[in-house]
């Protein structure tokens, strides 16, 4: 098929995009979520409060060692990592049903430059109100079935293709 090497993909310029994981506590979706960031060139993942770091076998059953390609970090806090992230310039956006938010397809992602973090949530809390606080903009997936969310490693894939369409 032709793919990069691990040495290969780690040379590559990756997209302008920070996914950091909020206390998520399913293994399966963090490894989910390696996966799609390789897929995509994502710049890293920041794994925080409960969220598992790799080695882990359930991770790795969903990664596919995705977990050795993307880089990553562990912080203790989500909070902190935001606040990390807003002294470092990044354009912070919850992926979040709430008041105010934009749907997915109509928000702007400028590719001049700026710098983007996605912020995705505990899978039944969503992000924590201390994350939210610090955002600069709330995404929101537009949905019209009988469920008012999707799995956050589905979320996360759908916001990590639209930046990338942008930001490639």
């Amino acid at each position: 098929m032709g793919r990069d090497t691990l040495e290969t993909y780690r040379a590559k310029k990756k997209i302008p995009l920070t996914i950091v994981l909020d206390n998520i506590r399913s293994l399966n979706n963090i490894g989910s979520i390696f996966r799609t960031s390789d897929a995509f060139r994502v710049e890293r993942l920041m794994l925080c409060g409960i969220t598992a770091t790799p080695p882990s076998v359930e991770i790795h059953k969903t990664a596919l060692g995705a977990e050795d390609s993307v880089r990553w970090e562990y912080r203790p806090s989500s909070t902190e990592a935001a606040r990390e992230l807003r002294r470092e310039g990044y354009t912070l956006c919850a992926l979040e049903l709430a008041k105010g938010s934009v749907s997915l397809e109509n928000f702007p992602v400028d590719c001049n430059g700026r710098r983007y973090a996605v912020v995705v949530g505990h899978e039944v809390d969503g992000v924590s109100q201390g994350v939210l606080d610090l955002c600069d903009h709330c995404i929101e997936i537009p949905q019209e079935g009988t469920k008012h969310s999707l799995n956050v490693a589905v979320s996360t894939a759908l916001a990590i293709w639209h930046f990338y369409l942008k930001l490639r």
